[in-house]
């Protein structure tokens, strides 16, 4: 049965309720798909996203891409790639050298500031001065608004979740219960121990290439929905202090084992394929990574997803999520006449109500009518998402948003030699402090 997924509009209110108004007839169709202009085609797009690799949305993409083109004969040269630092460094480089795509989904914090105050994006307010109806299926205040002047750039799909990803079987084995709600951290860390006495890794993660979400997470265990994305003045205030506790933890659990033996080594795709071969019990990751799961096992059921435990005043209920990216268009793609009426005629297919609802299926979106998500249609494993995301009781954006990437280096590159006890975290957190206050973005930009 079909209804609609409030619930999982991720907002700082938590939920949001379904909004009653309907897209304008005169101007859109049922799907959320304009209709006021006509598409010329013969116009190739330069399109970068992040929909690749093991995204849960890599085939809807191609599979959108080529709808698009059918129907407009316009055509796509896609060089979209898995998101990670290298990604980012290499979109970040094609705009430094006027290499930028015409369109591009990507990121709406920190990591687009750089386009922004160099003038390389259009606004939407700008685009509906030719488009009027131009992303008027969305609520603007959920687009994601630039930190660098709280206007809207991009039009979000899918938003996302953050979550705790469990092998069943490994728990079974190990006599340990899947976490729920209530679980505590220090629950969570006997269940860990439990897990390690029975053979099986507790933690599916590397810390050498993919550190970020138990750094969110255990700083989150310091803090609240309310401060988490706070950054901090100095490394000895509330937060400073907070993000060194929180690696702390991160350390405490590579001490105890909990983590893969290559963790400081061994890459992110050998430790997710750990994961689903039944040799670790749990992997921290995002709402993209469920598509990710489905398609790499053929026993689905063997697999679920929680919430991760807490400490202090979080919750375990308290999520990490949001709606961090969307579709840019170029000012390269706007100056030039024929590729302008394509770059729009592309990301308002790609954002219909139905196409967002079929990309977000349990994850956020700034629909004004929410996500149709059929249930019917959902795995066990999407399932559990759905019914996590629906008793959240509070949300913050990843803080690393808010850090240049550059800044991010002596805890995020150096995650294993803070584990190790190589380098002091407390010196690590200054330095990357010090980082953020010595950042220039317009040396960025340039």
């Amino acid at each position: 049965m079909k209804r609609k997924s409030a619930a999982i509009l991720l907002t700082c209110a938590m939920v949001l309720s379904l909004a009653a108004c309907g897209n304008k007839g005169d101007t859109k169709d049922d799907s959320g798909k304009s209709a006021s202009k006509e598409k010329s085609g013969g116009v190739t797009l330069d399109i970068t996203t992040t929909f690749a690799g093991n995204d849960t949305n890599a085939q809807n993409f191609k599979d959108a891409v080529e709808g698009w083109q059918e129907e407009t004969g316009n055509s796509v040269n896609d060089s979209s790639a898995t998101s990670d630092e290298t990604f980012k460094a290499r979109v970040a480089a094609d705009f430094e050298v006027g290499s930028e795509p015409d369109v591009l989904f990507y990121f709406n914090g920190m990591d687009s500031n750089s386009f922004v105050e160099a003038g390389k994006v259009i606004s939407i307010d700008e685009i509906r001065k030719e488009y009027p109806e131009y992303a008027d299926n969305m609520k603007d205040e959920l687009m994601g608004a630039s930190p660098v002047d709280g206007v809207n750039y991009s039009v979000p799909v899918n938003g996302y979740w953050e979550g705790m990803y469990v092998n069943k079987t490994v728990l079974d084995a190990a006599s340990v219960e899947v976490p729920d709600a209530s679980t505590t951290w220090d629950e969570f860390m006997e269940d860990c121990q439990k897990i390690k006495d029975a053979g099986y890794t507790p933690v599916a993660a590397s810390l050498a290439q993919i550190p970020h979400y138990w750094f969110e997470f255990t700083i989150y265990n310091q803090l609240s929905p309310a401060t988490h994305n706070v950054l901090p003045e100095s490394v000895d205030d509330e937060h400073g202090k907070a993000w060194v506790d929180g690696i702390g933890d991160i350390k405490t659990m590579y001490e105890k084992g909990y983590f893969p033996d290559n963790t400081l080594s061994g890459t992110d795709d050998e430790t997710f394929q750990a994961f689903l071969d039944g040799k670790a019990a749990f992997l921290i990751d995002g709402s993209w990574k469920l598509g990710g799961i489905e398609e790499a096992t053929d026993d689905i059921d063997n697999f679920t997803v929680t919430y991760v435990p807490a400490k202090g005043d979080r919750k375990a209920t308290d999520i990490i999520g949001g709606l961090s990216s969307g579709y840019y268009i170029t000012k390269k793609a706007w100056d030039n006449p024929d590729k302008r009426e394509a770059a729009v005629s592309f990301v308002e297919y790609m954002t219909t109500n139905e196409m967002v609802s079929k990309f977000a299926q349990t994850s956020a979106t700034a629909l004004k009518d929410g996500a149709t998500v059929d249930e019917s249609q959902l795995s066990s494993l999407g399932k559990s998402g759905l019914e996590m995301v629906n008793g959240i009781t509070g949300i913050a954006g990843a803080v690393q948003d808010q850090i240049p990437t550059e800044c991010r280096v002596p805890v995020f590159d150096g995650m294993p030699n803070l584990v190790t006890g190589k380098v002091e975290i407390k010196d690590a957190v200054s330095e990357v402090l010090t980082l953020i206050k010595d950042y220039t973005p317009e040396e960025s930009a340039q």
